[in-house]
């Protein structure tokens, strides 16, 4: 199910309103949305998994939704019916914190919000300064090409999601390898995902275990040590928050990392504009880099795509269109990000622009809990990696695994 109107531009040029839509130039994909948002606030699709879904398309209504406590993910973390979504979500992730949903949710958010505080945070990148600096030394001695993907985009984060949760330099050989299982970039054979998942389930839970009897700067120590008997935590209600930090801090900024190099290297113009004040402009490259996606990276773009998905719990009107009890609704990042009513000239990929809405890292009950800690990491490895190799350049096609549910970036080929 999905619409297959057409809506005119103030050109008159008649563009096709259908969604989802296949492979068309960025440019193109890019018109879609903005007619597409235009002419109405969601489009009903049926998901190749879970059946139908509202798809919303308009920025305003995405954020009017998110931030409405009406609705849950409850019906998905119990079994109750499956996600509907373009792939099938792993077990594991439904057990974790983003499909919790308030009062839980809101304690375990308040938690790991003073963990991963904008001032941890800011404590947190002189260390990666120096790590990505250590990184690319490692590479200019091992000499050109590089595939930055392993070289560098995935090993940054996890070196800091590392010192983030607490764990012991001498194990984090080990933990790399584990928490690689969870990697979309790892392709790993099923059953070496399983082995290495456990391996890195138990290894969480006696380092849980560790920190509750010996406390440290970290946050495994703050969940297992809360202050106030209201907020102490079950070491299952730990577990789960630490996987979805090691798969939201592992992948999606390694993936982050990746599509904003590829994006500047693809447009040598907003690179000049980089490269003449790095440290300055990084700050705003990050957010476009978020905001644009890949819209900068291919040659085609498909419409299609969504945040995780939430279930009404009673009849809800966004924007004009009724969601009804028990009907499910996702946000459309790559849609809501190039909305023309909130984002000026959306097509236009711009590393100086200030007024950036996106909801790439969603909103409201569910923004991303490591926002903080991603933005710092793709700041950090964007402005060092230019400010070490000017000259950077790519030596071959970057590769994109699509059957995957992050469709990663697994070879990003480069020279200097």
């Amino acid at each position: 199910m999905s619409s297959t109107e057409t809506s005119t531009t103030p050109t008159d040029q008649v563009v096709d309103t259908s969604y989802p839509f296949a492979a068309v130039p960025p440019q193109d994909a890019v018109q879609r949305y903005v007619a597409i948002s235009a002419e109405r606030p969601m489009t009903k699709m049926t998901m190749p998994i879970g059946g139908d879904v509202w798809v919303i398309h308009r920025n305003a209504a995405a954020r009017d939704m998110l931030s409405d406590p009406r609705f849950v993910r409850k019906p998905f973390r119990t079994g109750e019916r499956a996600v509907p979504y373009f792939v099938e979500f792993p077990d594991f992730l439904k057990s974790t914190i983003q499909f919790e949903d308030p009062p839980h949710h809101t304690k375990l958010r308040k938690l790991v919000q003073k963990s991963i505080s904008p001032k941890r945070v800011r404590a947190m990148r002189e260390s990666a300064v120096e790590f990505a600096n250590e990184l690319i030394d490692e590479m200019v001695a091992k000499g050109a090409p590089a595939n930055l993907v392993s070289d560098y985009a995935v090993a940054l984060p996890i070196q800091m999601l590392s010192n983030l949760l607490g764990v012991p330099p001498e194990d984090r050989p080990k933990f790399q390898k584990w928490s690689a299982a969870t990697l979309a970039v790892a392709n790993m054979p099923e059953d070496e995902v399983v082995q290495n998942m456990t391996e890195l389930f138990m290894y969480l839970s006696a380092l849980i275990e560790d920190r509750r009897k010996n406390p440290r700067e970290d946050l495994l120590s703050d969940l297992a040590n809360a202050p106030d008997k209201d907020d102490s935590l079950t070491d299952g209600e730990i577990l789960p928050i630490a996987m979805i930090l090691i798969v939201a801090g592992f992948d999606n900024t390694a993936n982050f990392i990746c599509s904003g190099v590829l994006s500047l290297l693809k447009n040598p113009d907003q690179l000049a504009v980089l490269l003449e004040d790095v440290d300055a402009v990084a700050p705003t490259a990050v957010e476009e880099i978020l905001r644009n996606g890949r819209m900068s990276i291919y040659d085609t773009v498909a419409g299609g795509g969504g945040l995780v998905p939430f279930v009404a719990t009673e009849d809800v009107e966004i924007d004009g269109q009724v969601i009804a009890e028990g009907e499910a609704v996702l946000v459309d990042p790559a849609s809501v990000n190039h909305d023309a009513v909130a984002v000026a000239d959306p097509g236009t990929f711009d590393v100086r622009r200030k007024d950036n809405p996106h909801l790439t890292l969603s909103y409201g009950l569910h923004h991303c809990l490591g926002a903080p800690l991603a933005r710092m990491e793709m700041q950090v490895a964007i402005t060092e990696l230019f400010k070490r190799l000017p000259d950077l350049r790519l030596a071959g096609e970057a590769v994109v695994d699509n059957d995957n549910l992050t469709q990663p970036i697994v070879d990003l080929p480069v020279t200097w």
